[in-house]
């Protein structure tokens, strides 16, 4: 059997590292095409080594002779810009992890759905930001799209799609985050170091607050209306502290099949890099025996309005999913620089979905109009701040 050709857009963040860390224990059974990062210069060189990549890229084209320097002697063809990143998409490999964070990441992943391979997606921006629009992309270049957040993952594979008018609701399952049991004014006092320290997965900075303000599970939720055949009131989320199990579909006959696992990110990648088949992970085995419980609650709609929040978003439709994503990247980043405290994350986005009028989307530039000006605007509003 002929080796899996993989390229991996993002591949120093935490999704990549363990796409990579997975591909390490049977290297025989992939050829890494092409291995991409914003800016860690450092990392991306070593990964092109270590794994025979053809092609390294780096986003910043500041540091594209730093990543030239370092892959001096090697055979690993360099280039650094956004089109690069297209460019990088676009090369033959088969299976291509879609990772890198935030509305950066839509154009390389278009560019690969539109060559009609498999996709694993772990950047939800791309639905949130494109849901319609991307997804009949995939229709039309008979893409294969593979959910990689583990919610995403474990609903895929216990979704009946020949039945989904025997599909009652679907339920995404929230950790919770690190402020669970945190109240209203011990929030206001969070900082970046507390908000990225999360209890139980391991993921970069922006997706950490995120999961701390729960917009992370707003986001997911407007994912999951794209990914899956279901209306936007069949749509639940549940804290999960424990985060074992990971999300559940409720049948109309009252089944509720779930996907259990350790928390541990390899196990859904696992799932994408191997599909259809299943491969082995060092991943943790679950052992039922060991859980003292299993702990599910409301999600506080006061202490967490960003839920609320995306959930109009998703309801309004149009540029407002767009305008959502655009604004909280901004408001995220803001708190990561101190410059705004954890508490105004959520505002600064209500805020700017009230100042912009949403309307039908119709095209990717639209989408690319609509981000510029969300982000403009919430830049205001965060320097008034």
């Amino acid at each position: 059997m002929s080796a899996k050709t993989v390229t991996i857009l993002g591949s120093t963040g935490s999704v990549g590292c363990n796409t990579l860390d997975l591909i390490s224990r049977t290297p025989e059974a992939y050829d890494v095409v092409a291995l991409t990062a914003n800016r860690n210069v450092s990392e991306l060189a070593s990964q092109a080594k270590n794994f025979n990549a053809e092609y390294a890229v780096i986003a910043d084209e500041a540091c594209y002779q730093d990543l030239k320097d370092a892959l001096s002697g090697t055979p690993v063809k360099v280039a650094a810009g956004q089109q690069a990143l297209d460019d990088a998409a676009q090369l033959s490999a088969e299976w291509v992890m879609a990772s890198i964070v935030g509305a950066a990441g839509l154009r390389p992943t278009l560019s690969a759905i539109r060559r009609g391979v498999t996709v694993a997606l772990a950047n939800k921006e791309c639905l949130v930001c494109a849901g319609g629009l991307m997804m009949q992309e995939v229709k039309d270049h008979s893409a294969i799209l593979l959910p990689v957040d583990s919610e995403h993952n474990a609903i895929f594979q216990v979704f009946d799609f020949d039945r989904a008018d025997s599909v009652e609701s679907i339920t995404l399952t929230a950790s919770g985050g690190p402020f669970i049991n945190s109240s209203s004014e011990d929030m206001a006092r969070v900082t970046p170091e507390q908000a990225v320290a999360h209890p139980n997965w391991d993921m970069g900075a922006k997706i950490s607050v995120d999961s701390a303000t729960m917009m992370n599970k707003g986001l997911e939720m407007i994912e999951a209306y794209h990914l899956f055949p279901v209306k936007e009131e069949q749509i639940e989320i549940i804290v999960h502290p424990q985060s074992v199990i990971h999300s559940m579909v409720t049948y109309k006959d009252g089944s509720v099949l779930a996907q259990l696992g350790s928390p541990d990110m390899r196990i859904p990648i696992s799932y994408s890099l191997g599909w259809p088949e299943r491969i082995e992970t060092p991943a943790k085995k679950l052992d039922l025996k060991e859980l003292a419980r299993l702990d599910f609650l409301d999600p506080d709609p006061v202490r967490f309005p960003a839920l609320r929040i995306a959930r109009e978003a998703l309801h309004m439709g149009g540029t407002a999913p767009t305008i959502l994503n655009a604004a909280n990247e901004m408001a995220v980043f803001a708190f990561l620089e101190g410059r705004i405290n954890f508490l105004d994350i959520a505002g600064v986005v209500e805020e700017t979905l009230t100042q912009l009028d949403t309307s039908p989307l119709t095209s990717f530039k639209m989408v690319h109009d609509i981000d510029e000006e969300a982000r403009a605007v919430a830049q205001r509003i965060i320097g008034r701040l």
